[in-house]
């Protein structure tokens, strides 16, 4: 049948989270039916007629991102509306006109648009069946449920209220909707469904295990690497607290230990400390991660399965992680992967790792047997083929 997927990422090259995962889907979904992939750009010099997309999409168009801006007069006057701010400010008219082109143009049999950003754009779907993919409200839910001041209070509350108010609205114009965890999946059930019909489904963050076996080499002793852009709070969050907390710990016992971070640092400053080096974006992550000896996932806020974990366990790298961290991810602590929620107990495992090579071989073992057996995207692939199917048929 025909597809139209709508992106907020265009997802070539995949070089974050989001992208990874969209251009994974546009793979499996290309394997049954001829998709036509609609996508915001934040890049004027993309190559959206790049042969990796070309090969498993017939159609491929791109409009500008247009970026929220909290100082416009859209965003002044968002204050006095139900729907969120960032939601009336970031609204593509050209985006819709381009939905309603391609519509009148082509007959289509399902539309998905992934993530809420393009959910928004309901109106313009036609009636055609559509599939609200990668539903994700986690990071508001937890600000509002943290906070303890009243000024918090009131304002992560009415955050909260105008998204899941706004979010259960968008559920009633989807058939069907993916969260890529059980917890995620009873968080919106029960905080933000109220009743509605929508059907959501689990379809877990995965990884193309074999994109990852020529990256495989040999790491080096004492190193720990991080990976992810500080634009998205929650690795900030994380790298804060490590450096502050954990790495001096786990430095006054091993003193040579080394920690390397990759992605965008965002203009954002990080805590003084030795041996500590942020090389930013890099072109191919894969080489930085395999020639490390721990991952680290210190992950304190946000929903979701976390796509680094994933990714160490497909280059045979351990992970020692928070249980935030490791949420949403069927792995066993101390089988899989090392779990700790204290400072002193982070840099414990971490510490521990460091000095046993059994433990690292056996944490490893494990943890790709259980990536290649649960995350691989050819594993996961027949349950997201078959929801998408129904979703024509609901």
């Amino acid at each position: 049948m025909r597809i139209l997927f709508l992106s907020a990422w265009f997802p070539y090259p995949a070089n974050n989270g989001s992208k990874l995962r969209i251009y994974n889907l546009l793979r499996v979904l290309s394997v049954r039916h001829e998709i036509t992939l609609l996508s915001f750009t934040d890049d004027p010099d993309i190559d959206f007629q790049a042969p990796q997309l070309g090969q498993i999409c017939r159609h491929v168009k791109v409009i500008p991102l247009k970026w929220f801006n909290p100082r416009s007069w859209h965003t002044w006057l968002g204050f006095f509306s139900v729907k969120p701010r960032s939601v009336i400010d970031t609204f593509s008219p050209e985006m819709a006109q381009s939905i309603t082109h391609t519509l009148t143009t082509t007959n289509y049999d399902l539309i998905i648009a992934s993530e809420i950003h393009m959910a928004g754009y309901y109106d313009y779907f036609a009636g055609i069946p559509a599939l609200f993919e990668d539903i994700e409200f986690g990071i508001l839910y937890e600000r509002f449920a943290a906070a303890t001041t009243i000024k918090q209070r009131l304002r992560a509350g009415l955050t909260w209220y105008k998204h899941r108010h706004y979010l259960a609205g968008l559920l009633r114009h989807f058939a069907a909707g993916t969260v890529v965890s059980e917890q995620d999946r009873l968080l919106l059930l029960n905080e933000v469904m109220n009743g509605e019909q929508c059907r959501i489904e689990v379809v877990p963050n995965c990884v193309d295990v074999t994109a990852y076996q020529g990256a495989q080499t040999t790491p080096r002793p004492d190193t720990l690497i991080y990976t992810g852009s500080f634009s998205f709070f929650p690795n900030y969050e994380a790298m804060c607290w490590f450096i502050q907390e954990v790495l001096p710990l786990v430095q006054a016992e091993i003193p040579d230990v080394q920690l390397i971070i990759t992605g965008d640092r965002a203009g954002k400053p990080l805590p003084l400390a030795p041996h500590v080096r942020h090389v930013g974006f890099v072109d191919d992550v894969r080489v930085y991660v395999a020639a490390s000896w721990i991952s680290l996932a210190p992950i304190w806020s946000g929903g979701g399965t976390r796509l680094k974990i994933l990714e160490a366990m497909a280059l045979r790298v351990p992970v020692v992680a928070t249980s935030k961290g490791a949420e949403g991810i069927e792995a066993v602590p101390g089988e899989h992967i090392l779990v700790a929620d204290t400072a002193v107990d982070f840099a414990a495992e971490t510490i521990r790792l460091l000095r046993s090579e059994t433990l690292r071989q056996n944490l490893t073992s494990n943890a790709y047997r259980l990536v290649c057996e649960k995350y691989d995207w050819t594993a996961v692939a027949p349950h997201f083929l078959n929801l998408v199917e129904r979703t024509v048929n609901i």
